[in-house]
């Protein structure tokens, strides 16, 4: 019924249709990590504008940026989750994948994994692109 030694051919199949996912869940990496870094920028905004006191007349203006800011951090998480779910669902492809090119079996969710896994992909770069329209306004210049 199963066949859970795979010969050396299969074993070649296996590996080479894992490396379309394996790629994508490299990319998916990469893009959460700049979506971090970014957010990590837009915390530390937010902590430096909150750090001014209101006597500070000087400076006290560049508060009203803190709600575009806010935004801003919002759009990033959002995109963030959304490309994690797209890697956890790129990680079950994989698992998928392997487990059934091991014991003989079609991967017959692959197809929707990855349609799915694409998807949240694409909300996170709709959210990466939403922080970006906003991510520069004019009191980014002063501290």
């Amino acid at each position: 019924m199963f066949d859970f030694v795979p010969d050396a051919s299969r074993l070649a199949e296996i590996f080479s249709n894992a490396i379309a996912p394996t790629f994508f869940l490299g990319a998916i990496a990469a893009f959460v990590s700049l979506m971090a870094s970014r957010l990590a920028a837009v915390m530390e905004r937010i902590r430096t504008l909150n750090a001014i006191a209101d006597e500070d007349q000087e400076r006290v203006r560049l508060k009203v940026d803190l709600e575009r800011l806010r935004r801003c951090g919002r759009y990033l998480n959002s995109g963030i989750l959304a490309a994690l779910r797209g890697g956890v669902c790129a990680t079950l492809l994989l698992a998928i994948m392997f487990i059934t090119g091991f014991v003989g079996m079609k991967p017959y969710a692959a197809g929707l994994l990855f349609i799915i896994a694409t998807g949240f992909l694409g909300v996170a770069l709709v959210r990466f692109a939403q922080e970006a329209r906003i991510s520069l306004g004019e009191h980014d210049e002063y501290r």
